[in-house]
């Protein structure tokens, strides 16, 4: 199924030109686009095994961000609306699943490497040099599932370093999406309070929520998808993207619009950082296209760890993310100036130089 929207083709991924095997980094060719006309679905398949996901183009335009006041369920840090431009990019089909997660969080891809000889290259030698996670101290899928389901429970800084891993993995430039992009990306043209209108009863059909989910998380991709063929934008996961939480964030654009890179940049701390799209434990008026969810201390309450991991959230069973990738690439000055890769926040930061240590790594080479 292909649809029109916003004057791109938005394909069904079975449209999509399989990745490249001859390829070094298994890129797709349907990757490659130097204009915003150019870009179109893509699959990107990860190197030593058999895991790959669907990018889908995102055209160029603007957005109202926020949601009207008479918008019922509205929060007051919705407001006031503001224009923002968004430059074109590719996003995640879905949510970054856990069988992708753990190509990085687990090594996988180093023990298949192992397991078959195969010589370490230029690739390799740029993506194992990315830190990883340390073992988690419980079952992060939390007994609910994991082939096929969202990948749960990390923090912002995990979520951000799978990205910086990701790209060295493949070549192209991944990272989480702005708030503004994600909520552009989201409403698909729209300005209802979902994607798919306003009425609240033709929710289930897109969303997995605290009404139909039984209390627990459900494969990606099995809901219908919003105008620009987008799954789970609605529920599932709430998503991590790249902006620090502020309340009153809106009222620093400008009320002409916003035509610059727009992220509210963290500033040292952990908390609060802000997730997107509800979850399956939420109630309908917090899956809006709008609302902005804040993380808190609350979400690492059962850590037993001190200082608490810089990896895992161990009561996040409803916090994911997807990946986008800009059609520009940004410069490496522009990556380290809008922390688009992993910030450790300042109360982490000893105890990620001694995890950093004991893999044989130094905090000044990531």
């Amino acid at each position: 199924m292909s649809v029109l929207s916003a004057g791109i083709l938005v394909s069904d991924a079975a449209t999509a030109a399989e990745p490249n095997a001859q390829e070094l980094y298994l890129r797709s060719p349907d990757s490659e686009a130097k204009t915003a006309a150019e870009m179109k679905p893509y699959v990107q398949k990860l190197r030593d095994t058999e895991i790959s996901f669907t990018m889908l183009p995102i055209p160029g335009g603007e957005v109202l961000l926020g949601s009207p006041e008479g918008e019922e369920g509205r929060n007051e840090d919705e407001g006031p609306q503001r224009k923002v431009k968004i430059a074109p990019f590719w996003m995640g089909k879905t949510e970054v699943t856990w069988d992708e997660y753990d190509v990085w969080r687990l090594s996988l891809d180093k023990q298949r490497r192992n397991l078959t000889g195969r010589q370490i290259d230029q690739v390799d030698s740029l993506s194992d040099a990315i830190s990883r996670a340390t073992t988690e101290y419980t079952d992060m899928t939390f007994g609910m599932g994991h082939d096929g389901f969202p990948a749960i429970g990390m923090t912002q800084a995990a979520a951000k370093k799978y990205c910086e891993w990701l790209s060295a993995k493949t070549g192209h430039y991944y990272r989480l999406p702005t708030e503004a992009e994600w909520e552009y990306a989201c409403r698909a043209g729209t300005t209802t309070k979902y994607s798919f209108g306003d009425d609240v009863e033709k929710l289930g059909e897109y969303a997995w929520y605290y009404d139909n989910s039984d209390d627990i998380y459900h494969k990606v991709g099995t809901k219908k998808a919003n105008p620009w063929g987008l799954h789970d934008m609605h529920g599932s996961v709430s998503e991590w993207v790249l902006d620090r939480y502020e309340p009153s964030f809106y009222n620093s654009i400008p009320e002409g619009g916003a035509t610059n890179f727009l992220v509210n940049l963290p500033n040292g701390d952990e908390y609060p950082r802000v997730t997107r799209g509800g979850s399956w434990k939420d109630d309908p008026e917090f899956l809006r296209s709008a609302v902005r969810i804040p993380s808190t201390p609350d979400w690492k309450i059962q850590d037993p760890q001190l200082p608490r991991s810089i990896w895992y959230l161990t009561d996040g069973d409803m916090v994911g993310f997807r990946v986008v990738r800009p059609l520009e690439r940004p410069s490496a000055e522009e990556i380290k100036r809008y922390m688009l890769y992993t910030d450790i926040p300042n109360d982490l930061k000893e105890r990620y130089a001694r995890e950093l240590k004991a893999q044989g790594k130094s905090p000044d080479a990531e």
